[in-house]
């Protein structure tokens, strides 16, 4: 990547600024990147959460949340994991990029118009009938096909570790977001769910477009094909199956609440889990910053790969455990941000502080099976603890309400740790773990 320096306007870029303070690895130019990006994001997220939160009311507010969560499962599989690889490919070889982003344009189009359907079908038995029908059409869109391609366009860049303008995009669809439910509530100060539906919607849109030229005019035209390998069609729908999984046991519930609960619950719930996605982002900024990496070092084995994750992990563990704590005295404060109808939202998110330090070790050991070419054994823990989760909460939900959604996402994101870490210390054990073919599959 090219830099240059313009001593004759006195200005300095970003990575003068990183420079200056001692920050030269790509790895920490790069975290500042999506640090900054993400710390932007998180301001803006959290000016349009409070003011939808707070206009929409804790029940319109757990309608909204519950068929995000829907919809959650099946985004994943728009694009069968091209985006995965695309990362992979053109972070060990630049000349593939026109061919993979292409092909993750063209199966985004086929396979999400596909899904928006299958969720709009569904949807009739899952949701409640008092949310509206084009609510999960509108959201369905947005998400599977908008939010889909604008990753896909974020992942180009990441490949290409220029991260600038993977954080600018993160923070754009805030901002579109941001400044339609300032209009919205504008124009009426307790506005339906179905009309956030259309400014979601329409949002999304613009951010799609623009995220699409960025790409074009930065990286290159695409390649449009639809041609795939049979390994890389199978190792991409991996990648889908592990992103949905994570979805149904970081998501599910907030669905299963409209149905067994109430939308109150689902909103009082789905509040506190945003909570703790806003104290995750750190930690989410140096994944992204670092997945690349991932791969590069898995090329040379599992043992490799987990010597580049340990200083990041032990890092993260302690910004996690003082997050934990943090959460826990802060947790009074919420009622006063988001109104008296948010009061339970204090316990629920107490019940949920100890998150961030497991999602900390899952999320990196995760990584690291999947940088070293494990991506399908990663699939199956995942897969397993997703099935379990939804188990769980046929059971406990109907019983406990918010409270048993809380306690079995506390319950499956304990057991991914587990599952996940136990799994890279029995491949790094093994003989041979030093150097392996990172194209391979564990279950093969």
């Amino acid at each position: 990547m090219e830099r240059k320096h313009n001593s004759e306007s006195g200005k300095r870029s970003l990575p003068d600024i990183f420079n200056k303070l001692g920050l030269r690895s790509v790895l920490a130019r790069n975290t500042g990147y999506v640090f900054l990006g993400s710390g932007l994001r998180l301001v803006i997220q959290a000016m349009y959460f409070i003011e939808i939160a707070r206009s929409l009311g804790a029940s319109k507010y757990g309608a909204f949340i519950g068929v995000v969560a829907l919809v959650g499962v099946a985004y994943p599989f728009a694009d069968l994991g091209s985006g995965n690889l695309l990362i992979k490919n053109v972070s060990r070889d630049r000349n593939h990029f026109a061919t993979y982003w292409g092909q993750a344009l063209v199966t985004t189009a086929c396979f999400g118009s596909f899904l928006v359907a299958l969720v709009f079908v569904v949807s009739h038995f899952v949701l409640p009938g008092n949310i509206p029908v084009r609510l999960v059409v509108l959201i369905a869109l947005s998400d599977i096909l908008g939010l889909s391609t604008i990753t896909t366009c974020a992942q180009a860049f990441l490949a290409v570790e220029r991260l600038n303008w993977t954080a600018t995009l993160n923070v754009l669809i805030s901002a579109s977001r941001l400044i339609g439910a300032t209009v919205l509530i504008g124009f009426t100060h307790h506005p339906s769910v179905l009309q956030w539906g259309y400014v979601y919607f329409c949002s999304t849109v613009v951010v799609t477009t623009v995220a699409c030229a960025l790409v074009w005019s930065k990286l290159g035209t695409p390649v449009l094909n639809w041609r795939r390998s049979i390994a890389e069609i199978r190792e991409g729908c991996y990648f889908s199956a592990s992103l949905s999984a994570q979805t149904i046991y970081n998501d599910i519930d907030k669905t299963m609440l409209t149905r067994m609960g109430s939308l109150d619950a689902t909103g009082i719930y789905g509040a506190a889990y945003r909570l703790i996605d806003v104290s995750f982002a750190p930690v989410s900024s140096l994944l992204i910053a670092s997945y690349a990496q991932f791969f590069r070092a898995g090329a040379e084995g599992i043992t490799s790969c987990l010597k580049y994750a340990r200083p990041l992990l032990l890092r993260s563990i302690a910004y996690a455990l003082l997050m934990c704590a943090i959460l826990l005295i802060s947790a009074g404060a919420v009622p006063y941000i988001l109104g008296p109808e948010y009061t339970r939202t204090v316990d629920a998110l107490r019940w949920l502080s100890v998150l961030p330090f497991l999602k900390v070790l899952h999320y990196f050991f995760s990584n690291v099976l999947t940088g070293s070419g494990h991506q399908g054994l990663r699939t199956l823990v995942q897969f397993m603890v997703a099935v379990f989760n939804v188990a769980i909460n046929l059971w406990i939900i109907p019983l406990y309400s918010w409270r048993g959604a809380a306690w079995s996402s506390i319950a499956s994101d304990a057991l991914l740790a587990l599952g996940v870490g136990t799994s890279v210390y029995v491949l790094s054990r093994r003989p041979g773990a030093i150097v392996v073919n990172a194209n391979a599959d564990a279950l093969v």
